[in-house]
């Protein structure tokens, strides 16, 4: 098995984890794995101690459960420890990103990149998001960017689609009418 593949299947577990634990739990866990994703990231020491192969995985749970006890639920602890035993702990950033997608995939959430000519208020972006949820049949939550090359209108990505409402695509559009290559 791939690494992807095997972080996807710790992802579903975790998320099955974090279901039986309870309704409202599904962002608290995606909020608990990202932590430890981006400790590891940013703690040189962290990183290093949980990769050495000298560093028994006994003794790393027993610091994790010394580290995490009362801060994090049991049954996020014990899969923590379960990644170590099973020599996976290196794959927590890769499992962090893909439970986000399954909890995506579970809220019927989807993200866009949103491309603007000038930065939008926080109305003007909310409309954005409500008019593409009602396009889209889902929730919509958008990512804004900023480019002043598309001289006005909006592109919007969602996965392998793109809908192009700029101006700089209606200028090429009329452009190519007056030329005759419609």
């Amino acid at each position: 098995m791939r690494e992807p593949t095997i972080a996807k299947n710790y992802a579903e577990a975790l998320l099955e984890l974090a279901r039986k634990a309870g309704t409202n739990e599904l962002a608290k866990w995606g909020a608990l794995i990202d932590e430890v994703a981006n400790a590891m990231r940013t703690d040189r020491t962290l990183h290093v101690f949980l990769e050495s192969p000298r560093v028994a995985a006994m003794e790393k749970n027993r610091v994790l459960a010394a580290a995490l006890e009362n801060q994090v639920p049991l049954g996020f602890l014990r899969f923590l420890q379960a990644l170590v035993k099973n020599r996976r702990q290196m794959l927590i950033p890769e499992i962090a990103v893909q439970y986000h997608a399954l909890v995506d995939v579970a809220e019927n959430r989807v993200h866009a990149s949103v491309t603007v000519v000038r930065e939008g208020d926080a109305a003007e972006k909310q409309v954005i998001a409500d008019r593409l949820s009602k396009v889209v049949g889902k929730e919509v939550v958008p990512h804004f960017f900023v480019n002043p090359s598309i001289l006005g209108g909006i592109v919007v990505r969602i996965g392998d689609t793109v809908m192009d409402g700029s101006v700089r695509r209606r200028l090429g559009v009329l452009k190519g009418k007056m030329l005759g290559r419609a």
